[in-house]
């Protein structure tokens, strides 16, 4: 369930994303149905490339992430969204950014919204942090 739930919320931020920017936007469906369909296509590939590939950037820029204090994660964000571009843009459907700098301004939006949008769908009854259980045995 969380798994879908990552990506009901990865096609959300991405659509907000598109309504923000004008260089930024989804293609390939006509209908609200089709429109719904693609940013949840769209949500499922970004989830995947974020899942497969941003760890293996990750570790191999972490001495950028030291010298630019984090600040290299906008770039991180932005590259992860220009591959689910590419991805997508063999198909007839997915996403078309239009420049460099529209991938960091549409990956600090997606960002934000995916962060509120996690934590207003969080469960109360989930364990923050490490959790430990004193019982008798």
């Amino acid at each position: 369930m969380n798994f879908v739930l990552r990506v009901v919320v990865n096609g959300v931020a991405i659509w907000f994303a598109t309504l923000l920017l004008s260089r930024f936007e989804a293609v390939g469906a006509d209908t609200t149905l089709g429109r719904i369909g693609l940013f949840l296509a769209v949500g499922l590939v970004f989830g995947l490339v974020n899942a497969i590939v941003k760890p293996v950037v990750q570790v191999l820029a972490f001495p950028v992430y030291i010298l630019t204090l984090g600040l290299f994660t906008f770039v991180v964000n932005a590259l992860m969204l220009l591959l689910t571009a590419w991805i997508t843009s063999h198909a007839h459907w997915g996403l078309r950014i239009d420049g460099f700098w529209t991938a960091v301004l549409a990956a600090v939006i997606i960002s934000v919204v995916s962060f509120v949008l996690s934590a207003a769908t969080k469960r109360r009854d989930e364990p923050r942090g490490f959790v430990i259980h004193v019982g008798r045995s």
